[in-house]
C-alpha cells in the first residue's frame, strides 16, 4: 500500500505500524495524539514545519 499526503495518521499507523518510528524520526510525536485520527499526513507536516516530499518517501521505501 503505497501512502499518500491525503493518508490520515491514524489510518497509516493501522495499516502500517511500522510508520510509527518513521514518522517520530521526522519529529512527529504524533503516533498518540488525538488529532492524529483526523489530520492528514500533508496536514501534519505543516502543522510540525516538515517537507513532505522526504517524509513521503521514507514512508514509501
Amino acid at each position: 500500500m503505497a501512502i499518500t499526503k491525503d493518508m490520515l495518521i491514524g489510518e497509516i499507523l493501522r495499516e502500517r505500524p511500522d510508520a510509527a518510528p518513521i514518522l517520530m524520526r521526522f519529529g512527529m510525536g504524533c503516533v498518540g495524539c488525538p488529532s492524529a485520527q483526523m489530520e492528514s499526513l500533508e496536514q501534519a507536516a505543516i502543522v510540525h514545519g516538515l517537507d513532505l516530499e522526504p517524509l513521503l518517501k521514507a514512508l514509501n521505501e
